[in-house]
């Protein structure tokens, strides 16, 4: 399946409310959102949140990308007032830039506590897994501003959780807490707050036990065939499955699974 981009743009060096952490030992990237209290996200940061996601995926000593933000709250939504000082066309581009984790053919993993909110939680759901604390609240608040979710996020959810309940979040603005979240398979995991690190990092080693090349193929997979038809999905998924069975990492799994010890896969 193709690259969605071929060429690795630059992180600027100047980044507008968040960071970029490498961990080279675990082969981790982290984006945090470091805008206290409430890590509101501003017009121009989208575009280089997308940027940050386009460069880590294309980096080969980045295995797992992590998003994740300082303080009790994950992120309180967007920045009002942008909205009305931005052209339409930036506008347009707004559900493009949140979909980037989408893109990405490494595991991208959401870590949220406290608000969760607006392109907060639409980003979140365009993440692989998403890991609730039990502090989180997830919503999507638009309908108080006369507006709905612009970023993909009442589409994203509502396959997850069915139409009723996406109804029940979108247009009567019910608050999800972790928990729930939980239980309706918005999040993979529910954790107290205090372990929300500490769970993330399992996730990233338990994700790099893998192979790389097959990791990144389900990837792709799963989220291109998203709104494929299941005979559609099936074809695409034996077409994957075929060809991953020639690259070395096939014959080092199954022969490390004879042998009773761990596979040493190739790294890219």
């Amino acid at each position: 399946m193709p690259r969605a981009y071929t060429i690795a743009p630059a992180i600027p060096v100047e980044l507008d409310g968040f960071r970029v952490e490498h961990d080279p030992t675990h082969e981790r990237a982290d984006i945090v959102l470091c805008r206290p209290p409430f890590n509101v996200i501003a017009m121009p940061q989208r575009d280089q949140l997308r940027v940050a996601f386009e460069a880590l995926d294309a980096d080969p000593a980045v295995r797992v990308i992590a998003l994740r933000a300082e303080g009790e709250h994950f992120s309180s939504g967007g920045d009002i007032k942008g909205f009305l000082e931005a052209s339409p066309e930036h506008v347009a581009d707004l559900a493009f830039n949140i979909a980037a984790p989408a893109r990405c053919a490494k595991p991208v993993i959401a870590a949220n506590r406290g608000y969760c909110f607006g392109v907060g939680f639409e980003i979140s759901l365009a993440s692989d897994f998403r890991i609730a604390s039990e502090t989180c609240q997830y919503a999507l608040p638009e309908q108080r501003l006369g507006q709905i979710p612009g970023s993909g996020g009442s589409a994203r959810l509502q396959k997850i959780v069915g139409v009723a309940r996406a109804k029940d979040m979108v247009m009567r603005l019910r608050c999800l807490p972790g928990r729930t979240a939980f239980e309706w398979g918005v999040a993979t995991e529910c954790v107290p707050d205090a372990d929300l690190e500490a769970a993330t990092g399992r996730l990233v080693d338990a994700l790099r036990g893998f192979s790389p090349l097959a990791q990144r193929t389900a990837t792709r997979l799963l989220n291109e065939t998203e709104d494929a038809t299941l005979s559609v999905a099936i074809g695409l998924e034996g077409h994957a499955y075929s060809r991953l069975r020639t690259p070395a990492d096939f014959r080092e799994g199954v022969e490390a699974f004879h042998a009773k010890r761990k596979p040493a896969f190739r790294r890219n």
